[in-house]
């Protein structure tokens, strides 16, 4: 099965590590995994600062290679994945052939929108897999927007900031 994702992925968060994971479990063994990152250009549009491209795109390739490798391999596989520029909202995915988009629940929305461009530009609808978000410690969505304004961790833990004197 081929699989297509896409974010930002900065700072990579147990929320895309949920993301990565699902969309790898769905390709399957002798599947392919495409990861559309954003382009610093398209990142831009973000309200807090991102790392360029070339480093979000090495985190990518730590966390695929490390944990999702390991874990692929206890199966005695490893899913084929790449990583392209993400440029827009759609990226590839409404020109190429492709069988099932990973979203969370924010970006569910993208996802109902490539398939009505799809059918638009006479190409079959992919099935749309949606993960729960990862919530952090005080219940509310991890992010990475709240990561950087300091609330949380990439894992969700709050950050407490000393008490003023």
């Amino acid at each position: 099965m081929k699989v297509m994702v896409g974010g930002t992925f900065d700072p990579l968060h147990d929320g895309h590590k949920r993301l990565l994971t699902r969309s790898f479990e769905l390709a399957g063994p002798e599947g392919q995994v495409v990861i559309g990152l954003t382009t610093d250009t398209f990142a831009s549009r973000k309200t807090h600062p991102i790392h360029p491209f070339t480093e979000r795109k090495a985190d990518l390739e730590t966390f695929i290679t490390g944990v999702i490798a390991t874990h692929a391999l206890q199966k005695k596989y490893a899913t084929h994945w790449e990583i392209e520029p993400l440029g827009d909202r759609y990226g590839s995915a409404l020109d190429t052939d492709f069988d099932a988009i990973v979203v969370s629940e924010e970006t569910l929305p993208v996802a109902v929108e490539i398939n009505k461009l799809r059918r638009e530009r006479n190409l079959r609808k992919v099935d749309i897999h949606q993960i729960t978000c990862v919530l952090a410690e005080d219940g509310r969505w991890i992010s990475s927007t709240r990561i950087w304004r300091g609330e949380i961790d990439i894992h969700g833990h709050l950050i407490h900031s000393p008490l003023p004197e």
